[in-house]
């Protein structure tokens, strides 16, 4: 994919603040940022084209490896647009980030402490539904993701249309239809990701809200107890709710104080 056409970005005095600036997180997860401006997430199910994005955002600026301390393939990649250079991370392909599988745990321990700039969730067009549960666990992790809207040649093929902009409202984030193979789409999805990486477009993603005062009360208490324990921890309202869900890993993490690892500055220096 050759470099676009140039669009202003934001000033490098705003850009301090972005979360590629966490660099001691990252290098823990095993992604050095030294000589890009953004991180980029690529999430979604098995079977969406999630490859097939990857591959065309990156061309063969691309490699593969272990994550570190996992048996767990990664790759990475990098592609620039807009004067900005974007390193592409794949997480593991998965239906949940209920950290059930050892994927499931890379896929969403990266999202919530890497932060990336911006998370790609990709979807298949031809089954947005099954594939929406795991864009909503994403935008419970995150306020920063574009929705892939993938295979949708596949979709008017099978007679089946995707209203995109009222999908973008009920969400929240960008909604950016594409056919990966042929390439369609792939110049919008790239400003959309620049728009929410340079803060242009401020996403106000969709959260689970429960219609029980007494529960969400006890999500809000326990929430303020976990970011008292873990003041740097990125979404303590999501540790919260997986909590409160019984998650074992979430609960075994707290125990062991192991969410704390990767906020901890001199853990950071470590790194």
């Amino acid at each position: 994919m050759t470099e676009q056409q140039s669009i202003p970005i934001q000033s490098p005095a705003a850009c301090q603040t972005c979360p590629a600036h966490n660099a001691g997180n990252l290098l823990r997860l095993g992604v050095d940022m030294t000589e890009f401006d953004y991180v980029v997430a690529l999430a979604g199910n098995p079977n969406t084209g999630k490859s097939t994005v990857f591959n065309a955002l990156t061309g063969l600026r691309q490699h593969t490896g272990n994550w570190p301390g996992k048996t767990v393939q990664r790759a990475e990649g990098a592609f620039s647009f807009g004067g900005s250079k974007y390193k592409l991370v794949d997480l593991p392909g998965t239906y949940s980030l209920l950290s059930t599988s050892l994927d499931e745990e890379v896929a969403r321990d990266f999202i919530l402490f890497g932060q990336p700039d911006v998370t790609i969730i990709v979807v298949d067009a031809t089954r947005l539904e099954r594939n929406l549960n795991l864009a909503l666990q994403v935008l419970e992790i995150t306020d920063r993701a574009v929705i892939c809207l993938n295979l949708i040649d596949e979709a008017r093929r099978h007679g089946l249309t995707v209203d995109e902009r009222r999908l973008a409202r009920d969400l929240g984030v960008p909604v950016v239809p594409t056919a990966a193979r042929s390439g369609e789409g792939l110049p919008d999805l790239l400003q959309a990701i620049d728009d929410v990486a340079t803060g242009r477009f401020v996403c106000k993603p969709h959260r689970i809200r429960t219609q029980s005062r007494s529960i969400s009360d006890a999500i809000n208490r326990l929430a303020q107890q976990v970011e008292q324990q873990f003041p740097n921890l990125p979404n303590p309202r999501w540790v919260a709710l997986r909590l409160l869900d019984g998650d074992q890993r979430i609960v075994e993490a707290v125990r062991k104080g192991e969410l704390g690892d990767l906020t901890r500055p001199e853990m950071m220096e470590m790194a």
